[in-house]
Order: C-alpha cells, then sequence, then structure tokens
C-alpha cells in the first residue's frame, strides 16, 4: 500500500500542446507549505519596514545632531528626578506626591530653552494662583455650614474655570499663557474637589508646589547647562537663511533674463532642453517658496525667545518682534516672486526688438536689488551697520527708474506703430494680436521687476529699525576702535624697543 502511494506521488501529468510540445503540470501546494510562504512574507515585510524606519531615524539624527542631544537631556532629567521616588530620605521629604515631580518633567521639557522656561514658569505660576485660590474658596466654603459648603464650592469652579477658558481665546493671552491658563483649571478643580473630602488639604497642596517646582527648576538647568537650544538663535538663523534664498531667487531672475537676451524664452525654464547649469539655476531661483512657509514658525520661535535670558550676542530685552517684522517683509517680496514665475511659464513670447529694449534695464534691476538683499542678510549677521547699504539702494532706485522710462517709451511706440497700421489698414485683427500678447509677457516681467524692488525697500526699512534697536555696531565706531588697538599697539612695541 505504501508503495503504491509512492508511485502515485511520483506520478507527473502531462498536456500536449497542439505543436506536439508538452508541458508538465505541477501540483498545487498544500495548505501548511502556503501558511509558512505567508507567514514568512509577512515577518520579511516586517523586518523590511523596520530597516527602513531605523534608516529614516539614523539620518534623522544625522541631519540635526541636535534633536538626538535633546533625548538624551530628557532622559537625564527623568532620571535625576526619579531619584526622588527611589530614594527614601528624598521620598518621605516630599512625600507619596514625588510622582508629579516626574509628570512636570514629562510634560514641560521642551526642545528650546525658551519653550522649556515659558511651560516651566506658567506650570509654576499656574498652579501656585489656583492652589491659592482653592485654598481660599476651601475656607470660606467651610466657614459656611455642610449645606452652603458644596454650593459655594461649584458656584467658585463654574466662575473660575469658565473665566480662564474663555482667556484662552484671547490672542495675546493665548499666545504666551496658554498653558498657564490650562494648568490654572486642571489645578483649581482638583483642589476644590478633592478638598471636599480631604481633610489635611494644606499638606496635600503645599507637597504638590514643591514637587512641580523641583521638577520645573531640574528642566530649566538641564536645557540651559546641557547644550542649550536657544529659540531666540534659531529665528536669528531662519531670518538669515530666508534672506539668502530670496538673494539667490534674485539672483536666478537674473538668469533668466540672460537666457531672453540670448536664444531662449520663459517656458525653456519649465518644458525641457534645460542643461545642467540652467536646471541648477531652476533650483536656485524657485528657492523662494521655501520662505514662503515660515510666518508660523518665526512666531512661535519669537514667543519663546522672549522669555529666555541673555545669550551669546542677544541682551536679555532683545527685540525678537522686530525679526517678525523682517520676515514679513522678506515673505511680501518673496510672494511678488511667486508672481514673476507664474510670468516666465507664459507661452507667449516677446519681439526681439522689446527683448532688447527692457532686457538690459532688467539685467541692472536684478543685479542691484540682489546685492541690497545680500548687504541686508549681511547686516543681520555681523551684527553690524553697513556703510555701503544706501549706496546700494539708490543705485537700485536708479535701475528701476531707467526701467519706468524704459517702459513709458515702448508704450508710446506702440501707440504710434498702431496707429500707423490703423491708417494704412494693412494688418488685420488676428495678426495684430501676437505681438501685443508677447508684449504683456515681457511687460509684465519687468513691472514685476519693479514691485520686488519697491518691496525690498520695506525689508530695507525693518532691518534698519532692528539695527536701532539692537544698537548694531556702527561701522565708522568698529574702524575708530581698530585704529585706537593699533596704535596702542604700535606705541607698546615702540617702548619696548626703547627698553
Amino acid at each position: 500500500m505504501a508503495r503504491q502511494k509512492e508511485v502515485f506521488n511520483a506520478v507527473e501529468w502531462k498536456i500536449r500542446v497542439a505543436d506536439g510540445s508538452s508541458e508538465t503540470l505541477v501540483p498545487e501546494a498544500g495548505l501548511a507549505s502556503r501558511l509558512w510562504l505567508g507567514v514568512k512574507n509577512m515577518i520579511g515585510g516586517l523586518v523590511l519596514k523596520v530597516w527602513r524606519f531605523l534608516e529614516k531615524a539614523w539620518d534623522l539624527g544625522v541631519d540635526d545632531p541636535r534633536k538626538v542631544i535633546h533625548c538624551l537631556k530628557v532622559g537625564i532629567a527623568l532620571t535625576v528626578v526619579s531619584l526622588f521616588y527611589y530614594t527614601r530620605p528624598l521620598y518621605e521629604g516630599v512625600g507619596g506626591n514625588s510622582m508629579w515631580a516626574i509628570m512636570t518633567v514629562v510634560v514641560v521639557f521642551e526642545n528650546t530653552v525658551g519653550a522649556t522656561i515659558a511651560k516651566c514658569l506658567n506650570r509654576v505660576f499656574g498652579t501656585l494662583l489656583a492652589g491659592f485660590l482653592a485654598l481660599g474658596v476651601h475656607w470660606i466654603a467651610s466657614q459656611s455650614g455642610e449645606k452652603l459648603e458644596p454650593l459655594i464650592a461649584g458656584a467658585s469652579l463654574f466662575l473660575l474655570a469658565s473665566a480662564a477658558t474663555f482667556s484662552r481665546f484671547i490672542p495675546t493671552f493665548k499666545a504666551r499663557f496658554d498653558y498657564g491658563a490650562l494648568i490654572f483649571i486642571l489645578t483649581f478643580s482638583l483642589v476644590t474637589v478633592s478638598g471636599y473630602r480631604v481633610d489635611k488639604l494644606f499638606n496635600m497642596a503645599h507637597q504638590r508646589i514643591s514637587t512641580i517646582v523641583i521638577g520645573t527648576s531640574l528642566c530649566i538647568l538641564v536645557s540651559m547647562l546641557i547644550r542649550p537650544i536657544w529659540a531666540g538663535k534659531d529665528l536669528y538663523n531662519l531670518i538669515i537663511r530666508n534672506m539668502d534664498k530670496l538673494a539667490n531667487s534674485i539672483d536666478g531672475t537674473f538668469a533668466i533674463i540672460c537666457w531672453i537676451l540670448g536664444y531662449t524664452f520663459f517656458r525653456t525654464l519649465q518644458y525641457g532642453g534645460l542643461t545642467d547649469c540652467e536646471e541648477e539655476a531652476q533650483k536656485v531661483f524657485l528657492g523662494y517658496k521655501c520662505v514662503l512657509n515660515t510666518k508660523a514658525t518665526e512666531e512661535s520661535m519669537a514667543n519663546f525667545a522672549r522669555w529666555e535670558p541673555a545669550h551669546g550676542h542677544f541682551n536679555f530685552r532683545h527685540p525678537w518682534k522686530q525679526y517678525l517684522k523682517v520676515g514679513a517683509a522678506v515673505r511680501r517680496c518673496a510672494y511678488c516672486i511667486e508672481a514673476l514665475n507664474a510670468c516666465i511659464n507664459s507661452e507667449n513670447q516677446a519681439s526681439e526688438f522689446i527683448k532688447k529694449l527692457l532686457g538690459n534695464t532688467c539685467l541692472r534691476v536684478s543685479s542691484n536689488s540682489s546685492s541690497v538683499v545680500k548687504e541686508l542678510a549681511k547686516i543681520i549677521k555681523t551684527m553690524k551697520k553697513s556703510s555701503t547699504i544706501d549706496l546700494l539702494v539708490e543705485e537700485m532706485n536708479a535701475a528701476v527708474k531707467e526701467l519706468k522710462d524704459d517702459l513709458k517709451s515702448l508704450s508710446l511706440s506702440e501707440a504710434g506703430t498702431s496707429e500707423n497700421k490703423r491708417t494704412e489698414k494693412i494688418s488685420s485683427k488676428p495678426a495684430a494680436a501676437i505681438p501685443l500678447m508677447g508684449m504683456i509677457s515681457m511687460v509684465s516681467f519687468a513691472s514685476f521687476q519693479i514691485e520686488i524692488a519697491s518691496r525690498i525697500e520695506s525689508i530695507v526699512e525693518a532691518v534698519e529699525e532692528l539695527a536701532n534697536l539692537a544698537e548694531f555696531e556702527h561701522p565708522e565706531k568698529n574702524k575708530q576702535n581698530q585704529a585706537n588697538i593699533k596704535v596702542a599697539a604700535n606705541e607698546q612695541n615702540d617702548e619696548e624697543t626703547k627698553v
């Protein structure tokens, strides 16, 4: 019987095809083998996903090591604060509420020093204010009798919680004290409700406030002493990067105008035929897109920077709000470049006459505009006022005035040409539409160049106001100090030679 089974299992079934060849039919795999294959594929896919996740995490840590440092700082803070729970003398000193210190570290520790200080102070003052009010309400309610006590506690909870919740809708309050209002509502509710059943309410409130102070103090110390990450410095660097990208985009328009004066036109930038150099210029030109979506980040950084102590070149009352004005002016200019990009994508071609008339002047406007933005970025980067910014702005305005004059002369020449064609009745309406559409594209391009220059002037005003408020060093004063140092050094050398 077993032999028959082996023979049966060894049988191969074949079919003969019409051309005379034969094919072997392989029997389907069993249920167990199919299940094993499915499990193996699932495990392989899971391992592959985990590996890809680890690769992304590694790349994230390599790109910004500060994220890894922040994770280590959180681990250090939690390890230190957990000693209040593991060590008996410390545990007996703060009571059974030492877990609140651990919860505080988990909740308030943020990536930047400013954000950590803001949340710590909001938590401490929100807890203190709510605790004192809750104790006062509890004392008044306890003195009013058993019947009125729950009514007074419930009414106070309703009024104060409603008022604190409404304050979170006020924009100026929400920007800086939203977390404090949330902690106030939470603490007041817990203390008021638990005070109705707990006898030693004051001891409980004292222990919780003590543990919260311990947790917040530890977070501030770790955040400031171990590789601090300053929100103000991040905002400062972000504004400089945005201005550099804006200047590079304006340089990109310079390259576009060069192509216009050559043998290509706007749409070659988007529709193929690009060399490697032109593709690189396209990437540089589109750098302005990164500037358009930084408003929320700038506002958040400026809010946290106001909580930070003096560090580096920034004093305690550094005008962080002015950086928001500079960023807004940079974005307005970037939006104008976005409109210019739509003009670049136009399919209508201008005549050679219009290109030669406006191209060279557009080159000057673009070059001078880029020089102004680069000089403004240099002012913020070095924190020193520039002695050449006024000259660069004058050159930009002179180029803009020349471009406006060219546009006026173009409008007069086109008007004269149209009048001649109308009197001679040579051209038809469709024939006149082609050069007109081409002229519209080129004139729009030139008009956006003028608008970009005008918006750059608003950036100049914002940066000059920042330089005055932050008391940037004047270049003449810097040169005088360097001259005094050289004179003192020469005098010292002369004295040494005499000796």
